[in-house]
């Protein structure tokens, strides 16, 4: 049973440009569109996620969806909205990369049942390494003027730039390649929309062109915004650079805090494009939010929902269980539950002192702990007037002036935590 697609993005503010009759065309039976994925790295990162969505919306609707994995386009560079060209990457890795990206687009969409729509992944590079120069500017260019392609936002854009150095010939054709490959999926696989984010509406476009006139045909496009962040910052990015699906790049632990510190206005927005929940359900978390949003209702959904479809139900757990540990009450337990690469993160930026395995064999006094060895405090005296206030915790649980670390106080056989009072941190690594 065919559901109408374009009504349920509609709702969920994920279309921004629409090619007229689109709508008709998918009501009217079941349709095959694609998404373009870059395969510059073996992961996706929270930037692909609404092309994901948007994919799984599809299939959910009961249409076909097919991810391309951009491997000649990749080795191009787009310029949409980009300042500088790509390396070009060895076919090797364009295959590895593509298996791991497939891998982690399994998570969301069917790729290995019988079902009639069970999706697609294809490598652009497929049809274009065979492609000789000559071919395609005899076949595919002739059908395209400069002056259509002078015309997408895109190139002026990068043209009128006070910033531009100019646009090479590669960049410049990056749109007829793209093009092509709609063609290709339209005459290989009765392909007949291709999506993408607005950025890309110029080049779609370029696409729907060529099926028009070289096959007669007719090609529809959707695009939907760009996401911003409330704050004018970049989303999708911390300091740290991307926030990544592959959680040996970005932890669990730092995924679920990357939604839950979302501001009220993006949560609210985000809560539509990246979880498959209802719109009654959304509604009624709103007005919750709304009646107190210091509780942050909307916030800690969305990073529930999204951290359980990206990772898993376990790591989700295990990420609020590692946010209490500075946040709530916690324990030792807790501690010594998470993995090395989650301790880090919580404790990341706190202050790191490495002492010998040998100090802590024959038990290691708290006051040279907290003050010699450690650095943690300036002086013995300084040590001992905070353990008579008994404001010093050893992984979490208070300690007295007679407690000395062993190697039972090991967090992964390497971290002891030590804390004072209700905010201040610092670590021992043994090593």
């Amino acid at each position: 049973m065919i559901k109408n697609f374009v009504e349920e993005l509609t709702w969920r503010g994920m279309i921004q440009d629409i090619m007229p009759n689109t709508e008709e065309h998918l009501m009217e039976a079941m349709r095959m569109a694609y998404v373009g994925i870059d395969p510059t790295a073996d992961s996706l990162h929270i930037g692909h996620l609404v092309g994901v969505m948007g994919l799984k919306h599809f299939q959910l609707a009961g249409h076909k969806p097919v991810a391309l994995v951009g491997g000649a386009t990749g080795m191009i560079g787009d310029p949409s909205g980009k300042s500088a060209e790509r390396n070009l990457l060895d076919e090797a890795t364009l295959r590895h990369n593509q298996n791991a990206i497939k891998e982690q687009l399994s998570r969301f969409l069917d790729f290995d049942s019988d079902a009639e729509n069970a999706a697609l992944i294809v490598n652009n590079y497929d049809w274009m390494k065979n492609f000789s120069f000559l071919e395609f500017i005899r076949d595919v260019g002739k059908h395209i003027t400069v002056n259509y392609m002078m015309a997408k936002d895109s190139v002026k854009k990068r043209l009128s730039s006070e910033a531009s150095v100019g646009m090479s010939f590669t960049e410049f054709t990056y749109q007829l390649v793209q093009g092509f490959d709609f063609l290709q999926l339209y005459r290989e696989k009765q392909c007949t929309l291709q999506m993408g984010g607005s950025d890309q509406w110029g080049n779609i476009t370029t696409g729907t062109e060529l099926i028009r006139r070289i096959d007669s045909g007719k090609g529809y496009a959707l695009t939907w915004p760009l996401i911003t962040k409330a704050d004018g910052t970049k989303f999708g990015k911390t300091e740290g650079g991307n926030i990544w699906l592959d959680a040996n790049r970005t932890s669990p632990y730092k995924f679920y805090q990357y939604w839950l510190n979302t501001s009220d206005v993006d949560a609210e927005k985000y809560i539509k494009i990246f979880t498959f929940l209802s719109k009654d359900d959304i509604t009624a978390l709103i007005e919750e939010h709304q009646q107190a949003p210091h509780l942050r209702v909307l916030q800690k959904r969305l990073a529930e929902e999204i951290t359980t479809m990206v990772h898993s139900k376990e790591d989700l757990d295990n990420a609020v269980k590692a946010s209490n540990i500075l946040f709530g009450k916690s324990t030792s337990e807790d501690l010594k539950a998470l993995n090395e690469q989650t301790f880090l993160d919580v404790f990341d930026g706190v202050p790191i002192t490495q002492i010998d395995k040998a100090d802590i064999e024959n038990g290691l006094d708290m006051i040279a702990a907290l003050a010699e060895k450690g650095n943690f405090l300036k002086s013995n005296s300084e040590a001992r007037r905070a353990l008579k206030e008994n404001s010093i915790s050893v992984n979490k649980e208070k300690v007295k002036d007679d407690y000395a670390l062993t190697n039972a106080d090991l967090i992964n056989n390497k971290f002891i935590l030590l804390q004072r009072g209700k905010k201040n941190y610092f670590v021992l690594q043994v090593v």
